[in-house]
């Protein structure tokens, strides 16, 4: 796929910036913020931005290639797009912008369960080509009917989530009405009339809905209703039996989003799982844990040969892909990224943020005299 920026934003945080003016301040805050005081959400940038590489200038070096073997497929970079819920809600036809994308420059895109796009909708955009977040459900019918669409829709890789036992306390979707149950306030409605182009893009797509569960839920439910839906349906807690039972329906590679620590990943390999996402979701849900990088580089270390491991939460762009990398993980996800990218430029979002992002990574590649993804640990300055 051709590299295409959009030289009017540059970086990551023109992209930010952008998306702060063209989306609902509702919208934007739900996109942006982590969970009680932020303190989480700020660890994960700093931690990262604490790793250092160390380049070499004199060793022979012709180029740099991007190209990354992943559970049997061979990606051309190191990183994915993360699942994010409720993409609909921050930029209209978000997760099919980004699906499309991700298609086009041959890297992973994650639907997540709770998101605006059905499992079928994005199969038919990727060809087949994504991975599947699993939100687990309580109800058995619905789980195994849920994975057994995935599995026939040719999805690559079931990621199941493992950090939401409970939702996180959120004080900015409190005040903005995006709580459960939500509520449409008198904010929230002249927001939308301030940011006319988003309003359109919205009457054109539809209202935003959680599409893949739509046919579980009874029909004309109000917002009172549907928050108890959720509440009921997304309750469960992860376990060792559930996830057994997972594996054992699930036929292709099974992946874990959300472990920490060395207890539960030695539990996931017992179980036969393929691979584990280290994660605190983004700074959402536990603001007295650990930034994703910390525990991301221990468990690298110590169960890198049985598993493969990867990262996402805090990283940005191309520095920050080649600081985890670094640190040990084999493969990177980001979320918040390429919503900036939809949200500052809507359709073009995608691409363009895909391709800054390879750009940056291509140029710390070649600064730092790495031929490729696997040539990173070296230049780690411990």
């Amino acid at each position: 796929m051709e590299i295409k920026i959009n030289t009017k934003y540059p970086s990551m945080e023109d992209l930010r910036n952008r998306a702060m003016v063209k989306m609902p301040k509702f919208a934007f805050e739900y996109l942006d913020g982590g969970c009680n005081e932020d303190i989480n959400l700020d660890k994960n940038r700093t931690d990262l931005q604490k790793i250092e590489l160390m380049p070499q200038y004199l060793s022979k070096f012709d180029k740099s290639s991007m190209q990354t073997e992943l559970f049997g497929q061979t990606y051309d970079a190191p990183f994915g797009i993360a699942p994010v819920g409720l993409q609909g809600l921050m930029w209209p036809n978000a997760p099919e912008i980004l699906a499309k994308a991700a298609k086009d420059h041959n890297i992973p895109f994650v639907l997540s369960t709770v998101t605006t796009s059905s499992i079928e909708r994005v199969s038919e955009i990727t060809d087949g080509k994504f991975w599947f977040q699993l939100y687990h459900p309580t109800d058995e019918d619905i789980k195994k009917d849920v994975i057994d669409r995935a599995a026939n829709a040719g999805c690559d890789v079931l990621v199941i989530l493992a950090d939401v036992p409970t939702f996180g306390v959120r004080p900015r979707d409190t005040r903005n009405g995006l709580g459960m149950p939500p509520r449409m306030t008198l904010k929230n409605i002249i927001e939308v009339f301030k940011h006319p182009h988003w309003a359109t893009q919205t009457l054109i797509h539809g209202q935003p809905n959680f599409e893949t569960m739509k046919q579980y839920m009874p029909k004309g439910m109000n917002l009172q209703q549907l928050a108890k839906f959720m509440d009921a349906t997304f309750s469960g807690r992860l376990n060792e039996e559930r996830i057994a039972s997972i594996r054992e329906q699930w036929k292709g590679k099974l992946v874990i989003k959300g472990v920490v620590s060395a207890e539960d990943t030695e539990k996931a390999i017992k179980l036969g799982v393929d691979g584990l996402i280290v994660s605190n979701h983004g700074g959402r849900q536990l603001d007295a844990g650990q930034s994703s990088i910390v525990p991301m580089t221990n468990l690298a270390e110590k169960y890198g040969d049985q598993i493969k491991i990867m990262v996402d939460s805090g990283l940005r762009g191309g520095p920050d892909i080649a600081r985890a990398m670094a640190s040990g993980a084999e493969f990177t996800f980001m979320g918040r990224s390429f919503m900036y990218g939809v949200g500052a430029l809507g359709k073009e979002g995608g691409n363009h943020t895909i391709s800054l992002m390879k750009t940056e990574l291509q140029q710390v590649m070649e600064q730092i005299c790495c031929q490729d993804t696997g040539a990173f640990k070296p230049h780690l300055i411990k």
